[in-house]
């Protein structure tokens, strides 16, 4: 049985698991934006390094956390899943790496190198209201996006489903209408003056479509999402001539989390992998450089994020 989020999280939960879907064309998929940990409000607590890798395949982050207030505090560590279903959700392709209705990401995390238990909550929501006591009175799973949450709406009775449309859990065309928000979470000592390390690592929901038209016809709106460079749009052309194909991915991270740290990240490194040296990629950073043949790194001191990262990757494909 998940166990309920105390309501000093609630807010954080709240705004960081209503996060937004990008809209598909029919030969795309969307991504769904996830990001790093929220910790409770706390004037004890600094991260003195955070050490993020993104990649298509796999996100982990590296964080080192110091209580700097001279006694011991405990303190509620929560990473928001980014929110599934709604009545929009069912018209896009959404790309989503793991079955499973409760952990479609994959997440797991370590302390000072040791797995954490956690605890779980989900809330089914239609709007502002959550409807999650009346799924499982009635015996409906809680993740929208499976099969098994339709098969027990079409097993409901007939009243019980009139009453689950005027609740506006079920839309038009008969699918699951709530948006299910998944919080994993724990109470985490840090013990004062002494360094905990947090590692997490989960399967990032990638989205993409077939072919870019960044060669042809470039959306300002995507140059500018992705900071794509004026030699990178000559590179597109070039291949495009050439007949040489490549499709987008495109891949969000939250790194906006409220910074409810004491103070800005001592150190923050970012290393971005684009796994295939044939590959290209795209996003926006200072002072961004190559490291490796697939890898770049941008680093900060003394930083607090502002905005939110979007990468465009660009898969060379080959046998065309």
């Amino acid at each position: 049985m998940p166990t309920p989020l105390p309501a000093l999280l609630m807010s954080l939960a709240a705004i960081s698991s209503c996060l937004p879907v990008v809209a598909a064309a029919n030969d795309s998929s969307a991504q769904l934006a996830a990001g790093g940990l929220v910790l409770t409000r706390s004037d004890a607590i600094e991260m003195q390094t955070e050490d993020l890798a993104i990649s298509r395949s796999a996100v982990s982050v590296r964080y080192t956390f110091v209580n700097t207030s001279g006694k011991d505090v405990v303190s509620r560590v929560a990473f928001p899943l980014p929110a599934v279903g709604g009545r929009e959700f069912f018209e896009m392709d959404v790309a989503i790496p793991v079955g499973s209705p409760y952990n479609f990401l994959g997440f797991q995390t370590r302390v000072d190198g040791k797995p954490v238990a956690m605890e779980i909550e989900q809330k089914a929501m239609v709007g502002n209201v959550e409807r999650t006591a009346w799924l499982r009175a009635h015996a409906i799973p809680l993740a929208p996006h499976l099969g098994p949450a339709q098969e027990a709406l079409e097993h409901l009775s007939p009243a019980a489903r009139a009453e689950a449309e005027r609740l506006e859990l079920i839309d038009g065309d008969g699918y699951p209408a709530w948006k299910l928000e998944t919080t994993y979470h724990w109470l985490q000592r840090f013990p004062a003056g002494v360094p905990v390390v947090v590692e997490h690592r989960y399967q990032p929901s990638v989205g993409g479509t077939v072919a870019t038209m960044l060669g042809s016809d470039p959306e300002p709106e995507t140059v500018r999402q992705y900071c794509v460079e004026p030699s990178l749009l000559t590179a597109l052309r070039r291949a495009e001539a050439q007949n040489i194909v490549y499709s987008e991915n495109w891949l969000d991270y939250i790194l906006v989390t409220g910074g409810n740290w004491k103070k800005p990240i001592g150190k923050f490194r970012l290393v971005v992998d684009k796994e295939r040296a044939q590959d290209l990629v795209s996003f926006c950073g200072d002072g961004v450089r190559k490291i490796g043949p697939t890898r770049f790194e941008m680093t900060k001191t003394n930083w607090r994020p502002e905005k939110d990262l979007s990468i465009l990757f660009l898969e060379k494909r080959t046998g065309e």
